[in-house]
């Protein structure tokens, strides 16, 4: 039992074992993303996510459409409005992921086992040993998300309790049929649907996240194990030369040809990965495309609302909203640096003393590698840095001139 838990920690960062990692979460949503798992999903877990998706439904969706759009117009009260209104938009980017997820399912599974045949078909150990070094990073940065996600859950579910006096999760939401709110049994079957809805849109918020991060993780690591092998090409075969020649046969024209000849068999390897990579990352786009765009939309009309509903209504909410598109911008940013550090090492391979042969190669690949890649949302906007400032910045200006005409 413990050492299945430990897979979860730093220790085991290779890239089944984070596979492994995340399709162990998403089995418990009923999503299976191993091609040759045969077990099946037990049904306990489709009886357990219906429920749980049963109340995520009746509590941020149908709840939320009759108090923002009913209760809220008969008492006039926007800022309840706007409050509710953004705990159900923003609850709504996992469900919008895993949903995209399950419809390309099948897409998911063959992406998998590309991901770990690939991974299986790799020899060298200088390799896998900056491979792993890079992974670590990305599993780190995978579970600081999860914890992140995790303890702003815990502490919307639980802060009720540690409050003076009978308090509901969110005091102004007024779930459909059950008032009055704070009598019995309808307060504890509000606190225990927001409970559960809450803990759903969580774990399929982390879920998916997790799976995100470390499939676009792992073309960031192949892209900087694969610039390290470019910068040292031209070192390594040198001194394996140097290591294996004889003194008698030490011609320079000979000398010259069998390097490149290693170089040129080197290349190919290099190629091949490179190639590999990007066709990893053109599948995983194009699976999360539409997921990547509806979060944005998401993020922009749900932060428009938290503000107009009040910083001190909604602290709770923000984070939670902006970690997750964050968190994506993060993860494309990061392949958009590992594509650039690979453009600059093939133009520092030392490609000027390779023959005519291999620096055409050289030169195909320079090419190629000056079209960065890069996760984008619908096509549209890229996941980056710039992005998510230019969103933020826009959600701003839409606040304030909101702010001044409500």
């Amino acid at each position: 039992m413990w050492e299945t838990v430990r897979k979860f920690g730093l220790e085991h960062c290779d890239l089944p074992t984070m596979m492994w990692n995340v399709a162990l979460m998403l089995r418990g949503l009923t999503l299976n993303i191993y091609t040759r798992y045969e077990k099946g999903i037990p049904s306990v877990f489709y009886i357990t996510t219906s429920l749980l998706a049963a109340c995520y439904l009746y509590t941020y969706f149908i709840s939320m459409i009759w108090f923002v759009f009913v209760r809220c117009l008969q008492t006039r009260d926007l800022t309840a409005a706007m409050i509710v209104f953004s705990l159900g938009i923003t609850s709504e980017i996992g469900a919008a992921k895993f949903i995209n997820a399950y419809f390309y399912r099948r897409k998911i599974c063959n992406l998998v086992q590309e991901y770990l045949d690939y991974d299986s078909s790799i020899a060298s150990i200088r390799f896998t040993g900056n491979l792993l070094r890079v992974l670590r990073v990305v599993k780190r940065r995978a579970l600081f998300y999860v914890i992140v996600i995790v303890c702003n859950g815990i502490v919307y579910i639980f802060k009720p309790m540690v409050m003076p006096g009978r308090n509901a999760i969110e005091d102004i939401f007024i779930l459909y049929k059950l008032e009055p709110e704070f009598e019995t049994p309808n307060y504890e079957l509000s606190y225990f649907l927001s409970a559960a809805g809450t803990f759903l849109t969580c774990y399929l918020a982390l879920s998916m996240a997790a799976f995100l991060v470390i499939a676009a993780g792992y073309v960031e690591a192949q892209l900087l194990a694969l610039s390290k092998e470019l910068v040292n090409l031209w070192t390594d075969v040198e001194r394996k030369y140097l290591e294996n020649f004889e003194r008698h046969d030490d011609k320079t024209q000979d000398r010259y040809d069998a390097i490149n000849k290693d170089i040129e068999a080197r290349l190919k390897n290099i190629v091949t990965g490179h190639t590999k990579t990007i066709s990893l990352l053109y599948q995983l786009e194009d699976i999360f495309r539409p997921a990547f765009a509806f979060e944005f939309l998401i993020l922009s009309v749900g932060l428009i609302a938290e503000l107009l509903g009040g910083l001190e209504n909604t602290y709770m909410q923000i984070p939670f909203a902006t970690i997750q598109v964050g968190m994506d911008c993060l993860t494309g940013q990061r392949v958009i640096d590992a594509s650039l550090v690979f453009e600059n090492a093939v133009y520092s391979c030392n490609w000027e003393r390779f023959d005519a042969s291999n620096m055409r190669v050289v030169l195909v690949m320079l090419i190629n590698s000056q079209r960065s890649l890069k996760l984008s949302a619908g096509g549209i906007a890229v996941l980056s840095f710039v992005t998510l400032m230019s969103v933020l910045k826009s959600v701003y200006s839409a606040f304030t001139t909101l702010q001044s005409v409500v």
